[in-house]
């Protein structure tokens, strides 16, 4: 079965239309409106093609403000608000049929030098000896007749190694943590932009569902909305998103009809590479 990297990398390749100016097709990968990441990813790749000097994306914030259609391109509008010589700034927003759905601003600088120190990688279960996420939901898909698709499918863009058993038929009250190894369903060239564009695309998987541990939830047991709301991350160092990366989750807060999850991403050697931190909807219905 053929992986779907392609089409993602595909998309990822944005149509310039002027300066400042891009649009692209969507992925669909099951979700009743445009991936979260995917709009990230994309915006990334945008406001990446106006830099024009040595400096790199080290941070982003970011509002979803609409759904995305699936079926529907999505436009890109950079606007540069700062070329400085230590550090550029650029804000993006997404749009479709002339309606805003996410806007980003994100942060570049001139790489230097300065101390060093970094949180230590928790000692989980090496990605080798786990089983994938898309095995492990064969069964359920089969059970239930359900396609698996996306996170659960075995052609996804990327391959999910969990290191805790998680059942979304039968989710037990546990606390509110993950570990998840991912990388790419297949090879990548060496641009650094392009890894850091489905590092973006990757780290909205399995934040907001870190949330639902503590109460015994899951999609398929519980009628539910939820949506990200926001979305920042930060790029420490660089990776390579075609190897072993952990995803380090936990949820600290819940209320209000809104979670918050923190996330960090290392490598299979234990190098902290980026963090995030989200705060998404979660409706009961």
């Amino acid at each position: 079965m053929n992986s779907q990297l392609p089409d993602l990398l595909n998309i990822l390749d944005l149509t310039k239309l002027e300066d400042g100016h891009f649009k692209s097709g969507n992925l669909f990968i099951g979700s009743p409106n445009v991936y979260g990441g995917q709009v990230l990813a994309q915006a990334v790749s945008a406001a990446n093609a106006t830099i024009e000097d040595d400096k790199v994306l080290h941070s982003l914030h970011s509002y979803f403000i609409n759904p995305g259609d699936n079926d529907i391109d999505i436009h890109y509008k950079v606007e540069n608000v700062k070329n400085g010589r230590s550090f550029n700034t650029r804000r993006v927003v997404a749009s479709q049929n002339g309606k805003d759905i996410f806007i980003m601003s994100a942060s570049y600088q001139k790489p230097e030098s300065g101390i060093e120190h970094q949180a230590v990688m928790p000692n989980v279960a090496r990605p080798e000896a786990l089983t994938s996420f898309s095995d492990l939901f064969a069964e359920y898909a089969a059970k239930f007749k359900l396609e698996p698709r996306g996170i659960f499918a075995p052609n996804g863009p990327f391959i999910f190694h969990p290191v805790e058993h998680y059942d979304p038929f039968n989710p037990r009250i546990r606390p509110a943590f993950n570990h998840t190894w991912f990388k790419t369903n297949g090879s990548l060239s060496d641009d650094t932009l392009i890894h850091q564009s489905i590092l973006a695309y990757a780290s909205d998987f399995n934040l907001l569902i870190t949330a639902l541990f503590p109460h015994g939830m899951s999609f398929f047991t519980t009628p539910m909305q939820i949506a990200s709301l926001d979305h920042a991350m930060w790029f420490h160092r660089p990776a390579r998103t075609d190897e072993w990366l952990l995803y380090v989750v936990e949820s600290s807060n819940a209320n209000g009809g809104r979670a918050y999850c923190t996330g960090k991403i290392f490598t299979i050697d234990g190098v902290l590479v980026a963090s995030t931190a989200q705060e998404g909807l979660i409706r009961k219905l």
